[in-house]
């Protein structure tokens, strides 16, 4: 990874924050250039001990010496975390890299005092486990270098998609951001019918998992066919896959899906407008 040099400071120290300390740690970011701050010790510890990294309780601290600044705290508290840095350190030449859903980059300058480089980042659950899909979006003040930067840091929790726009982070979330848990759910279902087919819990669970591996691994694998070839490989003319396939369709699955993902846009937006 380049920009080694850089200092990178984590307001919070949560799931997310710990997912991407260890990706860079892992990908041989140094650690001494890694300062992560946490209202309380024990998630801070966790860190130091596993990754070697510096801790602290106090914000302030932390950003004072950094170059880039990730603010990883829930949405709620990220316009106050932004006003505590600005009234209490220089500000002027970081860059700031925001995971909070829901808050706009105009109210975050605001809070932040100045027209500050930030970038909107969303990233989704599986990059705890380095498979994940982060959108960013960055204002117009941040600098070819910042965005470099950037992109490395989130490219070592999974992939990184750049937006055009920052409304495109609400459909973002809608794709990738909150879908893992629609797959999470049509898992769910699959595996109570396993259950209720005689399965064990245990037995239901792996058949299904593995099959959802399976066919994840086979859309990566095969990247050259349309999602569409795929299923059309698997469905034979008259049997059991088209029935089942038939059944999804009289159910409107299509537009189901639609509807659900039109209706997580939907409450990103009104999210935005409640902390703007």
């Amino acid at each position: 990874m380049t920009n080694e040099h850089q200092t990178v400071a984590f307001i919070g120290a949560g799931n997310m924050s710990g997912a991407i300390i260890a990706g860079l740690v892992s990908n041989g970011y140094p650690a001494s250039n890694i300062i992560a701050a946490n209202p309380s010790m024990p998630k801070l510890e966790t860190l130091q001990n596993n990754l070697g990294i510096n801790i602290t309780t106090d914000n302030i601290q932390a950003c004072q010496h950094a170059d880039v600044v990730v603010l990883a705290v829930k949405p709620h508290l990220i316009q106050q975390v932004c006003q505590q840095l600005a009234d209490s350190t220089d500000l002027s030449g970081k860059c700031f890299i925001s995971v909070a859903a829901g808050v706009n980059i105009i109210p975050m300058q605001a809070a932040l005092g100045f027209a500050a480089p930030v970038i909107r980042c969303m990233p989704n659950t599986p990059s705890q486990i380095g498979l994940g899909v982060s959108g960013m979006y960055a204002s117009g003040e941040v600098s070819e270098n910042q965005r470099q930067f950037a992109d490395q840091l989130m490219q070592s929790v999974g992939i990184v998609q750049w937006l055009d726009s920052e409304a495109q982070i609400d459909d973002l979330i809608a794709v990738a951001g909150s879908a893992p848990a629609y797959f999470f759910a049509f898992m769910e279902a699959m595996q109570n019918k396993a259950m209720a087919l005689g399965f064990s819990k245990a037995d239901s669970r792996k058949l299904v998992q593995q099959t959802a591996l399976g066919a994840a691994h086979m859309v990566v694998e095969n990247d050259d066919l349309d999602i569409s070839t795929l299923r059309e490989n698997v469905t034979s003319k008259g049997g059991t896959t088209q029935q089942a396939l038939t059944t999804f369709a009289q159910g409107g699955l299509a537009e189901l899906v639609d509807k659900a993902m039109q209706s997580a846009i939907d409450r990103a937006v009104e999210m935005a407008k409640d902390n703007s």
